[in-house]
Order: structure tokens, then C-alpha cells, then sequence
């Protein structure tokens, strides 16, 4: 699959206070998009079922003021891209990479790494994050009461 550039979309304030809210389905329910073209015309697209649990999720990050982006989970990213996503810079990612802490094939001369690999590392290093800010909170408590 080629790469391409992760772009993020998001609503203008305008836009969110104008969409009404979905409410949440139930089991059963239809989730249908009317298309009103711009030469009158209509078309109306009935969305799988299997799919309406994704449009929920986008609507509802995107009305909260969220930007998303939709990717496939077999996309390839760069190391660019990848560190986006990471939080880190391009050299970190490639280092990275080097270590075997991210999965990545050469196409060519350039390096992708599957997006399931660069989200398991971002759950390992937000979780590595959460640890250590846990214990930073346990020294502080320790330093306090023990006026250290």
C-alpha cells in the first residue's frame, strides 16, 4: 500500500454548533447519509451496520473539537508520519526502528512500518509514560510527608 500524508480533519466552531448530536443507536437501528447534489438531486447511501460503530466514534471526536484522521490498519507510514502519531521526531522513530522496537520494511530506500506497529508502541510508550509519572507522584507524596 503507498503511504500518504496523514492529514486531519475538524469542524469549525460554526460547523459544530450547527450539527446536531447522533444519538446513540441501538441494536437494529439504520444509519442512513442523504447527499444533496448541488444540482438538486439526491442520492441516499445506507451505511453498514459493521461501519456505523466508526462513523459514531468520528462524529462524536470531531463535534467534541477533536481533529481525526482515517487510516487503514495495514497502511504503511513513513518514519514522518510515524512520529506524528509517536509524539517524537522522525530520528527518534528511526532509531526506533533500528533498535527492532518498531517492526518496518525498506520499499526502495525508505522505510514504513505498519500502522498496528507504530499504535502497539504508542500503547507501550504511553504506558511506560504512565508509570513513571505514577512513581513521580509516589516520590513527591514520600518527599512531603517525610519533609525530604
Amino acid at each position: 500500500m503507498v503511504s500518504q500524508l496523514i492529514q486531519f480533519s475538524g469542524l469549525s466552531q460554526d460547523d459544530r454548533e450547527a450539527a446536531a448530536r447522533l444519538p446513540k443507536l441501538a441494536a437494529g437501528d439504520r444509519l442512513e447519509l442523504h447527499v444533496r447534489r448541488e444540482g438538486g438531486g439526491e442520492q441516499r447511501l445506507l451505511i453498514p451496520p459493521s461501519a456505523v460503530a466508526a462513523v459514531e466514534a468520528l462524529l462524536g471526536h470531531m463535534l467534541r473539537g477533536e481533529r481525526v484522521a482515517v487510516l487503514a490498519e495495514d497502511q504503511d507510514l513513513s518514519p514522518t508520519e510515524a512520529s506524528v502519531i509517536l509524539g517524537i521526531s522522525r530520528p527518534l522513530v528511526v532509531l526506533r526502528m533500528d533498535r527492532g522496537d518498531l517492526p518496518f520494511r525498506f520499499v526502495g530506500k525508505h522505510r514504513r512500518a505498519l500502522l498496528k506497529d507504530v499504535l502497539a508502541l504508542k500503547a507501550q510508550m504511553d504506558h511506560r509514560q504512565q508509570a513513571l509519572d505514577d512513581l513521580a507522584e509516589d516520590t513527591e507524596d514520600l518527599m512531603t510527608a517525610y519533609s525530604l
